[in-house]
Parts: C-alpha cells; sequence; structure tokens
C-alpha cells in the first residue's frame, strides 16, 4: 500500500511538471512572442532612423560649411510608452549605425566621459610623462540626438492594437537649432485564441 502511494505521488508530481524546451537561434532572428517592444524592434528602427538622418541634408550643408565630419553625441531617449522599455540597447543600436557609417565622428556620453575623465586624472599622477593623456583635450559635439518613445493601445475580446512612435531629433548645441527629425512607427496586431473546454 505504501509502495503505490508513493508511486501515484510521483506519477502526479512528474504529470505537474511543465515541460520547457531551449532552443538557440541567431540573434539576428526575428521573434515576437508578446507583441511588446523587443530586441528586433530596437534594431530595426535603429537602422532604418540612422539611415534617414545620415541621407539628410544637415550632413552636406556641415560639411560643405565646416569642411569636416560633424561631431555627434547621443543624449537620452525617454520611454513615454505603457510599458517598461529599456532604451540602453536601442542608444547602443543607434550609436553602432552612427559610428560604422564613418559619415559622423562620434563622442562618448555624458556618464562615459566622467569614467574617461578619473581615469585621465589618474594618469597625471601615475603614468609616465611620454604616455599621459593631456588635460582640456576632449573634442566637443556639435549635435546632439535625442527622441522618445511613446505607444497607443487597443484592445477588444482577445485582440489588441499597440502603435509605438519614436521621435527623433538632432539638435546644434550652440546655437540649439532642430538640425533634423525623424519619425518611425511600428504597429502589432496580437490576437489571443481563447481556449473552449
Amino acid at each position: 500500500l505504501l509502495v503505490s502511494a508513493m508511486v501515484v505521488v510521483f506519477v502526479l508530481g512528474a504529470c505537474a511538471t511543465p515541460s520547457r524546451t531551449v532552443q538557440r537561434t541567431s540573434a539576428d532572428t526575428t521573434t515576437d512572442l508578446s507583441g511588446r517592444w523587443n530586441d528586433t524592434d530596437s534594431r530595426l528602427v535603429a537602422e532604418e532612423m540612422i539611415d534617414n538622418l545620415l541621407n539628410s541634408a544637415w550632413l552636406a550643408n556641415f560639411g560643405e560649411g565646416e569642411g569636416r565630419k560633424p561631431v555627434v553625441i547621443v543624449g537620452n531617449v525617454r520611454n513615454l510608452s505603457s510599458e517598461h522599455i529599456d532604451t540602453e540597447p536601442f542608444i547602443n543600436d543607434m550609436e553602432r549605425e552612427l559610428i560604422n557609417s564613418g559619415q559622423v565622428t562620434f563622442v562618448a556620453s555624458a556618464e562615459e566621459r566622467e569614467q574617461i575623465r578619473e581615469e585621465r586624472l589618474d594618469q597625471q599622477q601615475e603614468a609616465s610623462p611620454d604616455t599621459i593623456s593631456r588635460l582640456g583635450e576632449e573634442t566637443g559635439a556639435d549635435f546632439m540626438l535625442r527622441g522618445t518613445i511613446t505607444s497607443q493601445s487597443d484592445q477588444v475580446e482577445g485582440k489588441r492594437a499597440i502603435l509605438y512612435q519614436v521621435d527623433l531629433e538632432l539638435i546644434d548645441i550652440e546655437s540649439n537649432v532642430k538640425a533634423w527629425i525623424g519619425t518611425k512607427k511600428i504597429k502589432k496586431i496580437i490576437e489571443q485564441k481563447r481556449t473552449r473546454w
């Protein structure tokens, strides 16, 4: 009787355990399980918007006027959507596209600069004179790219539509003139089928 009871408990326990499978896939594979903003959205929006930015008139105008590539920094991208979105990967995607384009000079963010400045100050005391990085030689940015991510949703009977909108603007740091404004929208339809018993 005791052995039978133990077998029943074991079988019931085994049946209650959910099965899980893990499958490795390429990081470039489009995966959209929940319908929320994800890594694919971040990458595709960054690629498209930076391509639009680099093919706009401001870049040629700056090159003709100054005779050099503009220096750009990415500022804040605020998440004003209805869900939690970590904007850091999106900022990183934009930085990568800007740097790899070779069309602009790109400088470190405010947080990165603080760490670099600490290292530079440390070198003044600890590094040999022929390898010291000099103080006051940072490259100043001409333009800052900043923006927002917003969302709107509509839902009825197991079906939901969500619209993400990314707005970016490139601002001349000296004059506060907006040199470029870009918008990208992504709409998703998520349908949850009801289970019938």
